[in-house]
């Protein structure tokens, strides 16, 4: 379990990030810490460029400037070989879950444990049941996802995302597609995580539901100035927004662009 101490340590440092493609920026200049055992929430409306952020810190996609920082690594800075051996320290989980339909969740969970480790099969089919256990699906082994709804397919995702132990989980949009009870369960599985692992989760969405339920701190990200307005506790945000456009995402209202900012 992560102690108070490690928990105040930053696990990520973001420092003066632009994001760009073929020359339109999409975020520029976004300065943030997530520290160990957060759940920490990008949040923001559709096309603000979560998604886009999801994939610089996560080696999928290199940033135009700055620098993304684990611990005192420089990420973008390391060699191709490196940055792979970095990423196996993390779990990603995508929107649609990310399965292989032509296996079962027995076959898609081994596969990671295949490619990145030597245990053998009875290990790694042991682990197989424990990590799907963890998100509720023990017994579900030899099921194929689409025989499964599409909650429990997120979950199997995440059993995937968990395969190799990270020290980070990254989710885009968890609750994407998912109806309200689903979608409660998913975050109360989410916090048991953090809570019974010391797990650090990032997670990308604008489900403010979800937002206020796990979150732990959070930044906030606008489509129009192409950077981060506010930083820090969702809930606090919404008692005291630093923008009109942060206050209308908090508060589900209608955003006026003549409404000065406090």
């Amino acid at each position: 379990m992560t102690t108070p101490a490690a928990q105040s340590q930053p696990l990520i440092t973001v420092e003066n990030l632009t994001m760009a493609y073929e020359g339109f920026v999409v975020q520029r200049d976004l300065n943030f810490t997530i520290r160990r055992g957060e759940v920490f929430v990008v949040m923001g409306d559709s096309g603000c460029g979560k998604s886009t952020l999801l994939r610089s810190l996560v080696g999928l996609l290199e940033p135009t400037a700055g620098r993304v920082l684990y611990g005192d690594v420089d990420f973008w800075a390391l060699s191709p070989q490196k940055r792979q051996k970095q990423m196996r320290r993390w779990g990603v989980l995508f929107q649609g879950g990310a399965l292989w339909s032509s296996m079962s969740l027995r076959e898609n969970i081994a596969l990671p444990l295949k490619e990145h480790t030597q245990l053998d099969a009875a290990s790694i089919d042991e682990l197989v049941h424990l990590k799907l256990s963890l998100v509720g699906l023990g017994g579900f082994e030899d099921f194929y996802p689409s025989e499964l709804s599409g909650g429990m397919r997120k979950r199997a995702g995440l059993a995937r995302a968990m395969a190799l132990d990270p020290d980070i989980l990254f989710f885009d949009e968890p609750s994407a597609g998912l109806d309200p009870i689903s979608a409660k369960r998913l975050d109360e599985l989410i916090l048991n995580i953090r809570e019974s692992l010391g797990t650090t989760i990032v997670v990308v969405t604008h489900e403010l539901a979800s937002i206020y339920a796990i979150a732990t701190d959070s930044i906030f990200l606008d489509s129009d100035t192409r950077t981060m307005l506010a930083s820090g506790q969702p809930r606090l945000l919404r008692e005291n927004p630093t923008h009109p456009k942060l206050k209308a995402f908090l508060h589900r209202e209608d955003y006026d662009p003549n409404e000065v900012s406090s």
